[in-house]
């Protein structure tokens, strides 16, 4: 079947949509958090714990699975799903932001990349040649420094053997320090590649959302935004910005300029406050690392009244007053964590580095960024987005 999206339910006092996407896999209801499985693993948690916190659907990673195991390996296995033992939709990117960050280096961080109009490789570049021209990128890979290559049309055809239910186009990473020309050139690049993209996918099971860009520049940002409804039935919101009120703005200069029918996904937010305010203004899906990456460094999600924006709805288990606590992580989760163990023993063993630490507070969190955007699901169904938004975050 060729995946569909379908709107159920539009509040009726913002962009906020509750909708059902229909994949080969499955139904994804939204709005919904993606938890994100980088190497087709969310980190220190099992499908079964991710299927259990009510999960819909896992997001991989095009630039890792390409790198190990590799694509046609994962092919044989019958795709990701079935590679992972995960019964349900699958999303990938399309490594372009992984070649950039991981395989090219960050600029001013002692590995620049060159771009084609480059005469001369600057001597700190030396030791890792990363080149950006008009037919894609090479770069080296993070785990042995291998040369590799990726194209719009190789990260397609691995996509295309990953076998995700929804997958995206490849683009250029345009950096928040470029100017306006840089970010324009960058964003011309971007379109040409999401063409050869688009040509390149054979695999109608498989959604492909095309990418916006254009920085901080509204202009740059409605061009993209026309772009991708004109070439595109999905559309993924991406590229740099400044902060949260420029974050805001990019979401509302794309979602004026992108048809209604097609689902929207925002790709790297996941902060509370974040997932409120975008999925008002019209978002659909989320992925982000942030609830096992924190998790990791002994961090949990709290709701109000303990979390708020201040405290960005989240606490340290590692401070010295929950040695003895014998409250869940959060009174108000219905996670097996908060509701089979207490603060004091949590504590005990993320002090003592247990895994067991990890993947409680990891389980903990993502349940309560899945847990969360099922909530607001149902009051948008219900027509009472904004008492539930207002509860969360005027505080």
């Amino acid at each position: 079947m060729t995946p569909t999206f379908k709107i159920t339910k539009k509040d009726s006092r913002s962009r906020a949509r509750a909708g059902v996407i229909s994949t080969p896999h499955g139904e994804i209801e939204t709005p919904i958090f993606v938890p994100v499985g980088t190497q087709a693993s969310v980190k220190s948690l099992d499908p079964r714990q991710i299927h259990e916190l009510g999960a819909q659907i896992i997001l991989a990673n095009t630039y890792h699975l390409h790198l190990r195991p590799g694509e046609d390996i994962i092919k044989k296995f019958g795709g990701l799903a079935k590679f992972m033992s995960w019964n349900g939709p699958t999303f990938t990117d399309s490594g372009g932001f992984q070649v950039f960050s991981l395989g090219v280096g960050k600029e001013g961080g002692g590995v620049k990349f060159l771009r084609e109009e480059s005469k001369q490789e600057p001597e700190e570049a030396k030791p890792r040649l990363n080149k950006i021209t008009e037919e894609g990128v090479t770069f080296q890979s993070h785990i042995d420094g291998s040369k590799q290559y990726l194209s719009p049309e190789t990260s397609i055809e691995i996509q295309e053997k990953i076998g995700a239910d929804l997958i995206v186009g490849f683009d250029d990473l345009e950096s928040p320090k470029h100017t306006y020309e840089e970010t324009k050139k960058s964003l011309e690049l971007t379109e040409r590649w999401l063409l050869r993209s688009k040509k390149a996918h054979k695999n109608k099971q498989q959604l492909l959302y095309g990418v916006t860009h254009g920085g901080i520049y509204q202009d740059l940002r409605v061009r993209s935004a026309k772009f991708n409804d004109e070439h595109f039935a999905a559309i993924a919101l991406g590229g740099a910005h400044k902060n949260k009120a420029n974050m805001h703005e990019i979401v509302e200069w794309t979602i004026a300029n992108i048809s209604e029918e097609k689902p929207r996904h925002m790709l790297g937010i996941g902060e509370v406050d974040d997932l409120f305010e975008l999925i008002e203004r019209g978002i659909d899906t989320f992925d982000c690392v942030i609830p096992t990456r924190i998790g990791r460094t002994g961090f949990f999600f709290i709701a109000p009244p303990l979390g708020s924006i201040k405290n960005r709805f989240r606490t340290d288990i590692d401070k010295p007053q929950f040695a003895k606590d014998q409250k869940p992580l959060d009174p108000n989760c219905s996670c097996y964590a908060c509701q089979n163990f207490t603060r004091g023993y949590i504590h005990h063993l993320f002090r003592c580095r247990e895994l067991l630490a990890y993947n409680l507070l990891s389980l903990h969190n993502v349940h309560f960024l899945v847990n969360l955007t099922k909530q607001i699901r149902q009051v948008i169904l219900n027509d009472k987005f904004q008492n539930l938004k207002k509860a969360w975050l005027d505080k």
